[in-house]
């Protein structure tokens, strides 16, 4: 079995669980831990408000060029906000009361005696679902068999173990260790290939959503020796450090540069800079911003070759690159009270705007010298280097777009000849309009000619009559598939792994339903398509295979309460026999307690195919009250996230915001994934091209005259909310709709004109301003008079959003103060970025969130003051 990618990757676990390994699927690398044990799929981080580009915790990094400034014209943007959230804020409570019947008691369902879900047991974490982590690795090369050697933490201790004999336990190191005098908890771990020594991460700060710097050090697990990974300077914050396959060398990223560090033999210890001009606007081995969080979703750009004699790396110079300056008014000084502000000078690249010029380089370990190779004469500067994988000892796959994501060019590089060549190209301009979006999804595959296997070549996801299917390429410059290993109206998500020996791929896919996720094989001449997951049952499953794909950790995340196996797909009836290592039986004797929402999804027409008359149907889910009567009338809430390819309607287990709202006040929440949105198709996403914000909110509220028109649906108390593009969304929609449908918004951290956000991915949907001015102009929140025919909204914003920067929701308000709209309430997060977390803010925007609408369904906002 291969990599995903096949360029080497050892293992990694990190003291949150998390784990970065070679045969984990895209969704366990991804995995989100909560500090309650349980992992979220990007799609439950949408369901509950989040979204692609919301991340982790703050405080904000430490990280780019800084000088401190008295920001007074922003300090005077932000008092006056905040004086108009507390002018407009202040409400009248409606004379009438509630227009609803109340069916409950505090928190207890009359009609049914049980508990309702609250937002206090939420954050206790009482309804989070435990995931098991399985980090599988490499067997050790001179290993006879594969017994599907894995590391896991337990016990405070990470240890190495083998699924064929988990009593065979061997330690590696304690969570927390003395290392130069003082006591350090263990960040990460990753061994190296023969399982003797061990990376070792400690003092870890947060940088941006991906990115972190950390101290670093090498453990002999033979003698327990730690010494510094760089031993010039130890307290020396590293980027990022990775094992060469050979074991001998460590090449990790410490102030933008490259270093090589020797392991073992009489140089052991010495650590050689390769890089010089690394710094504040050239990036070497690691992303920038913009490649960190649209290109990579990760903090890495090396990459070594299979046998460790190349080092592969990105030179991201961000010279050009425009300056967004970020004030930070309370995290810094001893209790937040210094009286200037700091001000974070951020490269972020905008629409139309230089983006940064990325070169790939190739180190020659032997002689430790760089260089770049050809591969077509004249270059465009501004292309997006999107993969980077090794086939064999020499040879890289380069996935290059245009930048605007229209042309595909697949290149073969060999670092050993220094020559390259394009070998596949694709030019969607001419074809339906459509992008290229970002994947390292390539699947090398070794030649094996008593296997079948007479040449190398590479697994690709391609697109197959509309839809996105997995091809087989050889040899590895073959301009065209040699086997078209899927097809079909469904698409393929994930190629979780490749069982070498069997010729046989497995893959998770929408093949029963764009809502589901169930894992499928097939073989690598196209034949045998199987179910694994047994597709007869509803199920969103992810998957994370050993090193010979024999062993698959099967999770389970829904509809029902998730649990986890490990299969044995060598075995007679594998899931027959597969052991369950997490049932979360608890949590489902926990909520039998509960009176929960029920569950539905359905298809509703949306609109009609103008070339072909069919309908064009999108994906619903309805939230109802546990206690439900269609005897009676319910306000109903959307939750709308919506960008281009996401998804927010799925059958994974969630007990969340939404859900909770449903029970406590008594309402019904839908979410509908509208046009643009993913896995329904390449023609149903790239309508939107180069008009975000025009198909999109006509769903929503096509949607929402549809439960306008139902008997046991208030009319007049509809409303929508959303975070990030689902607060762009959720503006869009309150201006197409004029206060037709929706009474009622509420928008967090949202894009309000596109020429604000970042180059990659706007430009992707986009093109740029220069050649689609009228789309900008038209995809931007401009008539504010028609968002005022609503009765009311909410904005919130963080001041440290990095992302969505909040001159989105500045620029907003002063067109808000241009055309007399006042019918708005505001609050601002100091010093919060995108997640708006920093200081307790998290916790008082849902609460914010839920007070609000709550406010607005009872009608307290019919007077206002």
């Amino acid at each position: 079995m291969v990599a995903r990618s096949r360029d080497y990757e050892p293992l990694r676990v990190d003291d949150q669980g998390e784990i970065d390994s070679p045969r984990s699927s895209t969704s366990s690398i991804l995995e989100k831990f909560t500090g309650h044990g349980r992992s979220e799929s990007d799609a439950e981080r949408q369901w509950r408000g989040e979204s692609e580009f919301d991340y982790g915790s703050e405080p904000r990094p430490k990280k780019v060029k800084r000088s401190r400034l008295i920001v007074l014209a922003v300090l005077s943007v932000i008092t006056l906000v905040l004086f108009v959230s507390t002018s407009v804020s202040y409400i009248k409570s409606s004379p009438s009361g509630s227009f609803r019947q109340t069916t409950f008691s505090g928190t207890v369902d009359i009609a049914t005696g049980k508990k309702l879900l609250t937002l206090e047991e939420l954050r206790t974490g009482a309804y989070a679902a435990n995931h098991q982590s399985i980090s599988w690795i490499e067997p050790i090369p001179s290993a006879k068999e594969n017994l599907g050697d894995f590391v896991l933490q337990k016990d405070n201790k990470f240890l190495l173990s083998h699924w064929a004999n988990r009593s065979d336990e061997k330690l590696i190191v304690e969570n927390v260790v003395e290392i130069e005098g003082t006591p350090r908890a263990i960040n990460s771990v990753t061994l190296n290939r023969d399982q003797t020594k061990a990376i070792l991460s400690t003092d870890r700060k947060k940088n941006w959503r991906h990115s972190s710097f950390s101290l670093f050090w090498v453990l002999d697990l033979e003698t327990r020796e730690i010494t510094p990974v760089n031993t010039k300077d130890s307290s020396r914050p590293i980027a990022l450090a990775e094992w060469s396959p050979r074991g001998d060398r460590i090449a990790f990223v410490a102030d933008n540069n490259i270093f090589l560090r020797y392991v073992g033999g009489e140089d052991d210890g010495t650590v050689k800079q390769i890089t010089t001009d690394g710094g504040d606007e050239i990036f070497y081995g690691r992303p920038d911003w913009v490649y960190e969080e649209e290109v990579f979703s990760g903090s890495k750009a090396l990459w070594w070759s299979l046998n460790g004699e190349y080092l592969a790396f990105l030179r991201t110079n961000d010279t050009e690159v425009p300056e967004f300056p970020i004030p930070y008014f309370v995290q810094h000084g001893d209790d937040g009270s210094d009286p200037y502000p700091e001000l974070v000078n951020l490269k972020y690249p905008k629409p139309g705007f230089p983006n940064p010029i990325v070169n790939i380089l190739f180190l020659e370990i032997s002689t430790e010298e760089y260089y770049a190779v050809p591969v077509e004469e004249n270059p465009a500067i501004d292309n997006l280097i999107t993969e980077v994988l090794w086939t064999d000892n020499s040879k890289v796959i380069l996935r290059v777009t245009s930048r605007e994501s229209d042309i595909l060019k697949i290149s073969v590089v060999d670092a050993k000849t220094r020559t390259g060549k394009i070998v596949r190209s694709s030019d969607e301009t001419g074809d339906d309009g459509g992008w290229f979006e970002v994947s390292q999804d390539t699947v090398f595959i070794p030649a094996d000619p008593e296997n079948g296997r007479p040449e190398e070549g590479y697994i690709d996801t391609i697109f197959v009559d509309g839809y996105n299917h997995l091809a087989f390429f050889s040899p590895v410059d073959s301009s065209e598939p040699k086997t078209i290993l899927t097809r079909g109206e469904w698409e393929v998500t994930d190629v979780s792994s490749v069982d070498l020996k069997n010729n046989k791929v497995y893959f998770l896919s929408t093949k029963k339903s764009a809502v589901e996720r169930q894992l499928y094989s097939v073989n690598l001449d196209g034949t045998g398509l199987t179910s694994v997951s047994d597709d007869s049952q509803d199920g969103y499953y992810r998957a994370s295979f050993s090193a010979d794909s024999r062993y698959v950790l099967l999770s389970y995340d829904g509809p029902e309460v998730p649990w986890q196996k490990v299969v044995d797909l060598h075995s007679e009836s594998p899931l027959s026999h597969a052991e369950t290592i997490e049932s979360n039986s608890g949590l489902r004797d926990r909520l039998k307690d509960y009176a929960l929402p029920k569950i539905n999804h359905f298809q509703l027409k949306v609109a009609t195919d103008e070339e072909t008359g069919a309908d064009i149907v999108a994906n619903v889910k309805e939230i109802l009250p546990a206690s439900f009567n269609p005897a009676k009338k319910y306000p109903v809430l959307f939750f709308v996230y919506g960008g281009p390819g996401s998804q927010t309607v799925t059958k994974a287990f969630a007990l969340d915001f939404q859900r909770i709202l449903s029970g406590l006040e008594d309402i019904i929440v839908v979410s509908v994934d509208g046009r643009g949105t993913g896995f329904m198709g390449r023609k149903f996403r790239t309508v939107v091209r180069d008009k975000l914000g025009h198909f999109e909110p006509l769903d929503q509220i096509t949607t929402a005259k549809y439960y306008a028109s139902k008997p046991y649906v208030d009319a007049e108390h509809i409303a929508i909310w959303g975070w990030s593009y689902g607060g762009y969304m959720t503006l869009k929609t309150l201006e197409t709709d004029a206060g037709q449908t929706f009474r009622y918004g509420m928008s967090v951290a949202p894009v309000t004109n596109w020429r604000f956000y970042d180059s990659v991915y706007t430009e992707r949907y986009m093109h740029t301003p220069q050649n689609n001015p009228k789309g900008y102009a038209e995809a931007a929140i401009h008539n504010v008079t028609a968002i005022a025919q609503n009765e009311r909204f909410l904005l919130m914003h963080g001041t440290g959003d990095d992302n969505v920067h909040v001159q989105n929701s500045l620029v907003l308000l002063d067109l808000f103060d241009q055309n007399n709209v006042e019918n708005y309430d505001v609050h601002v997060f100091p010093d919060s970025d995108h997640s708006i977390s920093f200081n307790n803010a998290n916790t008082i925007i849902y609460d914010k969130l839920h007070h609000w609408i709550t406010s607005a369904f009872q009608g307290k906002f019919k007077t206002i003051l």
